[in-house]
């Protein structure tokens, strides 16, 4: 088979052929023989062609069905290029800050250094960040069925596009020349239990001399995934599940029911609640603690329906003006599950209540005693959190020529709204307090309670969530004069930026009364003005270099300025070399600048205490913790620096490969290092504030930790892209078989020392930094029928620091295999069967935390078969 224009296809970088059969859309201009000019992501110079100095990948509509994914998260955590930063709904429990939401992070330099564009153009962030100040962009709000393609710029392009375009960029650019009106519907579902899968998709559209018309219609919903759905995670006591494992750690929470009873005086005198009628399960009792197994009844991937639409329209008003609109909407729902609400000594009960355990037990040292108790409140249920979101987007512009210059001015205003309510599982603390003193409700005898406490101690919780964007952005782009070897291309433009975002929950939050569960308050607001320019010389036959620069002024930190060189020099017809240096920043988010005290439960280890006093409480163990986080009006941008060199070479027709090698060098990363602080300044009660005790040497138990996000990070990571591409001609049909691999050289994320020097907080092979990650794909095609078939795979990486042990393994590579099969007989239908990891490989098992694998890295899924059929008139 020989492949079309193959220079120019591997010229673009169309690795999505590694997951699925993809064709470049250089092949498909040279196809067309379009002389057409069109705007390439990563320039703002109109171009005859695709080719540029850039490695770019472009997934197209087919691909992306191929693949058998259902939405964009599917997508992109397969590409080889994502890696740590990466997620999804998944792992999205009661205690998840962006319930609902995904994104992805290229190179593994966090969702919020990848730039998302919808055709172009920016799309607001969520207004609830990812694990509390991650800024993200949910790419949930575009359905498959819309988009045309998917562009993926592999190279920084601040210069180009501005913030937050640091370790690439990602444009899904929507389908804009339908005619007549496809109908598409998809079905599937999991071996394992959970997670069936619904779809069904109405696309249509007209065009006339002077008008396109384009609109979409989407409808999804998926069903819950419980951990307890999958047997590998169905306990938080790993110990239990597999007890020939030395290394398997029981996470089962220290707050159990009916619970743990101790003195209000010093809660480290303890002993479980066996006293009564209502009394912890024996299996339940770990030395002086009542624990509690809560992963069975949480949400591992929540259920999901999701209804949207997108109108594409444009209208020649005379031969050299346009006016295009572009609307977009989304309503969604998600629900996710918790266990019951988990008090750590937050509530007491004195010494004469009419409900103290030991009121008859003269002789026992807790008689008349005040207390205080470690429980889960399972009276009231388990945690059910309901988010609603809606979202807009709505553009109107004007394009058109003058002589041989393209210009364009358009106004982009952008809503997105969220509110979670929590409806099950909720106490007040207050009024829970006030009913233990009043007698109300005994929390050492639940079963007593009447459902008259239950009302009064139960409450719903609220969190409403906004975020807007308003833009209005101009550019002019054409040839400034003829030179010896071509036309001198130059773009020059403007933006001007208003974002805001507000995340706040109800009174009862900030009022404290709300425990067990996280809770966030962020609000920011701030404009930008950039100016940019870009000039595209062709100073050989064979050689055009790429010179771009872009000004920006922040309202809330200052300015910047980032400069852009590239090349691409074709010495011979067959092979091209490429390369680009340049400078990037993120804009410190205003989920980090305006976050207000929250609490979040991370699970860390107490190094202080387990030094002074060994594993008293597990202390030595990682176990939750409270820490109290804020914002920094002081933080500054990150800043970075980065090239790429790269060669492309055509063996011959039906044959060609390419390589790249980059390098990021970021400085000031935004991050914060809570058990650093907790390790270095465990002592402090500043940093950290604990219970006074009566053992010798004990700085006593956590009551909460403070922390803020700082600039206090550098990271640095290098690798190389290596893509081959191979065409077959059989009697039996044409193949095409396509390797794609990502090698990570080296990646390192430094962080202080409390005396000012750096040290490796994180390299190349540590834990959910996988090296290599590479895609083999191959496809089919005869008559009527064709087939793909890719094989995924994920380098092993250590365990976390946090658990990793002498003799223990590290996390095994993963390998799965997706495949689909077509049938195109029928007129303007087709037929599809497919699966995504089709030998249902679990994923490979993590000591880190309770499901027992990595969850931002490897999924819970398992094996998911799907049947769709479209159908176009």
């Amino acid at each position: 088979m020989k492949l079309l224009n193959s220079r120019k296809h591997t010229l673009a970088l169309s690795i999505t052929a590694a997951l699925f059969a993809s064709q470049s859309h250089l092949a498909i201009a040279a196809e067309k023989q379009s002389v057409e000019r069109i705007e390439v992501t990563g320039s703002h110079i109109k171009r005859t062609d695709m080719e540029g100095p850039s490695p770019l990948t472009s997934l197209s509509a087919e691909d992306i069905a191929n693949s058998g994914v259902t939405d964009l998260i599917g997508l992109f955590t397969k590409l080889p290029m994502a890696g740590q930063g990466t997620f999804s709904t998944q792992g999205n429990s009661s205690d998840n800050t962006s319930n609902g939401g995904s994104s992805v992070s290229l190179r593994g330099l966090g969702a919020d250094s990848t730039l998302i564009l919808v055709n172009g153009r920016r799309v607001s962030v969520s207004p609830f960040a990812n694990n509390i100040d991650t800024a993200f962009v949910d790419i949930n709000n575009i359905p498959l069925a819309a988009i045309k393609r998917v562009d993926i710029l592999k190279d920084g392009a601040s210069a180009t596009y501005g913030s937050d375009a640091v370790a690439g960029v990602i444009n899904i650019v929507l389908r804009d020349d339908v005619e007549g009106a496809e109908v598409a519907v998809k079905f599937g579902d999991t071996a394992d239990g959970g997670g069936e899968e619904k779809n069904i998709s109405i696309v249509w559209g007209n065009s006339t001399e002077k008008s396109s018309h384009t609109f979409a219609l989407d409808y999804f919903e998926r069903e819950e995934i419980l951990y307890a759905d999958r047997d590998y995670s169905k306990s938080a006591n790993q110990q239990a599940l597999r007890p020939n494992d030395p290394f398997a750690t029981d996470f089962r929470s220290s707050s159990g029911f009916p619970g743990t009873i101790a003195l209000a005086s010093d809660s480290t005198n303890r002993m479980p609640d066996t006293f009564g009628n209502d009394v912890c399960a024996e299996e339940d009792i770990v030395g002086n603690l009542c624990r509690y197994d809560y992963a069975p009844v949480m949400t591992s991937v929540p259920a999901t329906e999701r209804a949207s639409f997108i109108y594409l329209g444009k209208y020649e008003i005379n031969d050299h003006l346009r006016g295009f609109a572009e609307l977009n909407g989304q309503h969604s729902k998600t629900t996710i599950r918790g266990a019951g609400s988990p008090s750590f000594n937050e509530l007491f009960m004195s010494g004469d209540n009419v409900n103290h355990p030991f009121a008859l037990m003269p002789t026992h040292e807790f008689y008349q005693q005040d207390l205080t108790m470690r429980r889960r409140m399972l009276d009231i249920g388990n945690r059910e959190k309901r988010v609603t979101s809606d979202y807009y987007r709505s553009i109107i512009g004007l394009q058109g020529e003058i002589n041989d210059w393209s210009w364009e001015v358009a106004y982009n205003y952008i809503k997105s709204t969220s509110t979670e309510r929590g409806v099950n599982g909720f106490p007040n603390s207050r009024r829970t307090q006030e009913a233990i003193d009043s007698g109300l409700w005994n929390p050492f005898e639940p079963s007593s309670n009447s459902q008259e406490s239950l009302d009064f101690i139960e409450t719903t919780t609220t969190r409403i969530g906004k975020s807007t964007s308003k833009s209005f952005d101009g550019k002019i782009s054409g040839s400034v004069m003829e030179m010896e070897h071509g036309d001198l291309g130059l773009a020059v433009g403007v933006e001007y930026r208003e974002e805001s975002i507000s995340d706040n929950p109800d009174d009862q939050f900030l009022r404290g009364e709300v425990f067990g569960t996280e809770a966030t308050q962020a609000n920011g607001s701030r404009d930008n003005t950039s100016i940019f320019a870009e000039l595209a010389i062709p100073v050989l036959d064979t050689l055009e270099v790429q010179v771009a620069v872009r000004h920006e002024d922040y309202s809330d930190f200052g300015t910047t300025t980032d400069p852009k060189v590239a090349f691409i020099w074709q010495p011979t017809e067959s092979l091209s070399l490429r390369g680009s240096y340049g400078t990037a920043f993120r804009a410190p988010s205003l989920h980090q600048i305006g976050l207000g005290n929250t609490d979040e439960s991370p699970n860390l280890v107490d190094t202080v205490r387990c030094d002074a006093v060994g594993n008293i409480n597990k202390a030595c163990e990682p176990q939750e913790y409270t820490a109290v986080l804020s914002g920094n009006d002081d933080l500054g941008p990150e800043e970075s620096t980065s090239y790429n060199l790269g060669l492309i070479y055509e063996i011959a027709d039906n044959m060609d490969f390419s390589i790249d090698y980059y390098d990021y060098d970021i400085e000031n990363v935004i991050t914060k290092d809570t058990q650093f602080k907790f390790s270095t300044l465990g002592n402090d009660p500043s940093v950290v504030e604990r219970l006074p005790s009566t053992i010798a040497g004990d700085p006593g138990e956590v009551v909460r930790i403070f922390d803020q996000y700082e600039n206090i990070g550098n990271i640095t990571t290098s690798g190389l892209d290596i893509e081959a591409n191979y065409g077959l001609e059989t009697d039996i049909g044409e193949f095409k078989f396509t390797y794609v691999v990502n090698y990570v050289l080296s990646y390192e994320d430094a962080r202080p020392n409390a005396d000012g020097s750096m040290r490796i907080d994180t390299q190349e092979g540590d834990f959910e930094q996988p090296e290599v990650r590479w895609t083999f794909n191959t496809t089919w095609i005869q008559g009527d029928w064709n087939a793909s078939m890719a094989i995924n795979y994920i380098g092993e990486f250590k365990q976390d620091d946090s658990v990793a042990t002498e003799g223990m393994s590290d996390i095994d590579s993963w390998t799965t295999v997706d495949t689909t099969v077509n049938y195109i007989g029928i007129e303007n239908t087709t037929l599809s069967i497919g699966a995504t990891n089709l030998f249902n490989e679990e994923p490979p098992f993590a000591y880190h935390d309770f499901m027992g694998f990595a969850n931002s890295t490897h999924n819970s899924q398992g094996r998911f078969l799907y049947v769709k059929a479209s159908y176009k008139f």
